[in-house]
């Protein structure tokens, strides 16, 4: 995408005091429950009323949503409250609903995103509009899946346009649902800053005592702004219950959330030491969990080596990790030094790991 620069424009003319807000339930599920939530969020933060009308889901028999009747109940909501309103879009179909029953704001779900072919569908039944349209990033973490579903939207003529970060599916044991990837997001607005991204911590976590968290997390990477479910009794949501918040929790979250403004010279620089140092954090989470997942391949190896009877120092395969790391910190800007003190390390931890095996 070419001449981004107006991609922000949507954002910056709502002329915020705070990070856009998008909240309201995982899924309309009644025209009362949705309305209350609604009234209950008017006079907060909250800037555009969120709620599911098409549910996909994983699998079949799982409540999928209400349909159409859903979009006569956020009619209902903005005559009500002045709220604007939102909904995610799934096909052609759900677009020209929505469009037609004056939605404000669509968004293009993970499983939509993963599908260039939906992606085009959805893009010649939006050409031209002049809605916000938010895209999240595909259920896998491929960055340029995600911005190719992006520029299909931009060459479609649509200019108020944004993303989404809802974290990505994992096969491994995490405390995430879904696992933020946080260096994918921080990649992604290097590459176009112009372009707003707002971060769904409800997806992330799956859990709502960690959404305060990843949100901090979010505003600390200057995201734009937050999607967050909210229903007026959580626990007996029809979709996604762990993961919603009270209207009355969502009011705190916005409260005890740090907002990092520029307004001046020392400000700005406070801001941009913070934003670095939450990229570093989210590294060194990331180094860590690396280094488990190699001790854990060390375990399978010293248990290899038990069966066998065979020696733990390995000189030769020692040598060649150590030769190959060199050159390899040498092209990434990394001294010898560093690199000779940092393996060596590593070597020692998978040493006594395999050694605890080896013997008992």
């Amino acid at each position: 995408m070419k001449n981004t620069t107006a991609l922000r424009t949507w954002l910056d003319e709502m002329n915020l005091s705070h990070p856009l807000v998008i909240a309201g339930p995982c899924s309309a599920e009644t025209e009362e429950q949705v309305l209350k939530i609604a009234h209950e969020l008017k006079d907060s933060d909250v800037n555009y009323y969120r709620a599911g009308i098409w549910k996909p889901r994983t699998r079949p028999g799982m409540f999928e949503g209400v349909g159409e009747i859903g979009l006569r109940w956020l009619k209902k909501v903005k005559e009500e409250t002045g709220m604007k309103t939102c909904t995610e879009v799934a096909n052609a179909a759900h677009v020209k609903l929505a469009v037609d029953n004056d939605v404000d704001l669509l968004w293009i779900g993970a499983r939509s995103t993963v599908s260039p072919f939906i992606m085009q569908e959805i893009a010649d039944a939006l050409q031209g509009t002049d809605k916000i349209v938010l895209v999240k990033n595909p259920v896998n973490p491929d960055l340029a899946l995600w911005l190719g579903g992006i520029e299909r939207l931009y060459t479609a003529g649509i200019k108020n346009l944004g993303a989404i970060h809802r974290g990505f599916s994992t096969y491994e044991k995490s405390k995430y649902r879904n696992i933020p990837e946080w260096q994918l997001a921080i990649e992604f607005q290097h590459k176009f800053p112009d372009l707003p991204l707002i971060c769904d911590p409800s997806h992330i976590t799956g859990n709502r005592n960690m959404i305060f968290d990843v949100s901090q997390t979010a505003l600390d990477l200057n995201f734009d702004g937050l999607m967050i479910e909210t229903h007026i009794d959580p626990d007996n949501a029809w979709s996604d219950a762990a993961q919603q918040v009270t209207p009355t929790r969502l009011k705190q979250i916005m409260e005890d959330l740090k907002i990092r403004k520029e307004t001046e010279t020392d400000t700005k620089f406070k801001d941009s030491l913070e934003n670095l140092r939450a990229q570093i954090n989210v590294i060194d989470d990331q180094l860590i969990d690396m280094l488990g997942k190699r001790m854990k391949v060390a375990d399978q190896i010293g248990q290899l080596k038990k069966e066998k009877n065979v020696a733990v120092l390995q000189s030769k395969r020692w040598n060649e990790i150590l030769g190959n790391m060199v050159l390899e910190g040498e092209q990434r800007g990394l001294s010898e030094e560093f690199i000779l003190r940092m393996f060596k390390a590593i070597h020692q931890e998978s040493i006594n790991h395999q050694e605890k095996i080896i013997n008992g």
